[in-house]
């Protein structure tokens, strides 16, 4: 099939031809048709699949029809950065279509406020908005949703563990009860379920690769304690030409300042973010990735969903993530589109419980590769292992641990 098939309108057959897109992904192949004929659509899939353009492409071939600029689509995202990346994405795909589009977040400053203000006045045919942001519009009386026909929520998962469930039904209590409901997430826990069988009306169903990294992804973890992480990244990275694009994740803001600093000592164009940053300045960060200018970007989970950054080689989880569900995300940001990437684990003793989990769910043993001559020992792997206190190191051997230079039998 390619995308001409799809019956979809000739100006977004140009911008995707123009974007070099040639075949629909299977997502795109099986929920376009669906959404084309009105239907409520329910999708789970995982972060690469083009879940984005599945919606985008036929919600743009139906505003094509209607030019009064009113708003007659929301789509609901849990973080700012989703939030400009759809819209993007929207203005990339809709570039030949006479239609307006406005991302609607916090993190800004004045100005934006009355930016978002004025054209929600005015209107867009479609607000792509983080919830709380976009309530703080409403609750002031000027944004008209009366003609709106479609509402998309993207990364529902995401939104209801960020605790969005109540902003998501007041958003929904503004809308006119006759829409077109589109719910996508990448995972389906009863939680989604319960979501959708209280929005949905006889959706169509779709799921695809539930939970499992890109079959592109060489997927491979280091056993290190705590302190021999920062030196065996430098040493993963040093002199590896090939990796013109790493992203390195960790769990804490203060991490990733650590890790950056660390690696700004080995003359590596390197840079991070975080919620510290204002929002001017994470955009500009991520242009810089983006264009290659910055070889290496260090973060905490805020890019680990919906940031479309292509051709990223490594992907380094410097801990691991405390959610299985997470790691998938982290690791989908290597292998985009059908291309080949890298994603290697580190893991100290205390977390080998956590990457238990995450191999279960993904239901593959992921390969541990011994740590490079001059490191000393490292945490002998053990998957029924358990983060135990009193943690201490003494001559890189933790209290009570099992090394590999002091394995006991059992």
């Amino acid at each position: 099939m390619n995308f001409r098939d799809l019956n979809l309108h000739e100006s977004l057959l140009e911008a995707i031809s123009y974007m070099g897109y040639e075949t629909p992904t299977p997502i795109q192949e099986q929920a376009i048709p669906q959404i084309l004929a009105g239907k409520d659509v329910l999708a789970c899939a995982q972060t690469g699949t083009g879940k984005t353009a599945a919606f985008i492409l036929p919600i743009l071939d139906m505003l094509s029809a209607v030019n009064d600029h009113s708003v007659k689509t929301v789509v609901i995202v849990p973080t700012r950065e989703l939030a400009i990346q759809i819209d993007q994405q929207i203005q990339g795909l809709g570039y030949f279509v006479d239609i307006e589009s406005i991302a609607i977040y916090g993190g800004g400053d004045g100005s934006e406020w009355d930016q978002q203000k004025i054209a929600l006045t005015k209107g867009a045919d479609m607000i792509v908005a983080t919830p709380g942001k976009f309530i703080s519009h409403l609750n002031l009386g000027y944004v008209k949703l009366d003609k709106v026909k479609h509402l998309i929520l993207d990364e529902a998962d995401r939104m209801l563990d960020m605790g969005f469930n109540d902003d998501i039904q007041k958003i929904i209590s503004f809308l006119p009860k006759k829409r077109q409901n589109l719910l996508f997430s990448a995972t389906m826990p009863p939680k989604i379920k319960q979501l959708a069988k209280k929005m949905l009306v006889d959706p169509f169903e779709v799921t695809l690769s539930l939970s499992k990294p890109a079959e592109g992804v060489l997927q491979a973890a280091y056993m290190a304690h705590e302190d021999q992480k920062s030196a065996l990244i430098r040493e993963l990275i040093s002199g590896k030409k090939e990796y013109k694009s790493i992203l390195i994740f960790t769990s804490t803001k203060k991490k990733v300042n650590q890790i950056t600093r660390s690696l700004q000592t080995s003359a590596n164009d390197v840079a991070e973010i975080s919620s510290d940053l204002e929002q001017s300045e994470r955009e500009e960060v991520l242009a810089r990735f983006k264009s290659k200018q910055i070889r290496v970007l260090v973060a905490t989970d805020v890019l680990s969903r919906g940031i479309d950054i292509k051709d990223i080689n490594l992907v380094i989880n410097y801990d691991v993530p405390g959610d299985a569900e997470d790691y998938v995300h982290r690791v989908g940001r290597t292998a985009r589109a059908e291309t080949t990437g890298v994603a290697l684990t580190l893991i100290n003793e205390d977390d080998m419980h956590k990457f238990a989990k995450i191999e279960k769910l993904i239901e593959r043993v992921i390969m541990k590769i011994p740590l490079p001559p001059g490191f000393g020992p490292a945490p002998v792997w053990d998957a029924n292992a358990r983060p135990k206190r009193n943690y201490n190191r003494k001559n890189n051997n933790p209290r009570g641990r099992q090394t590999q230079g002091n394995a006991r039998r059992r």
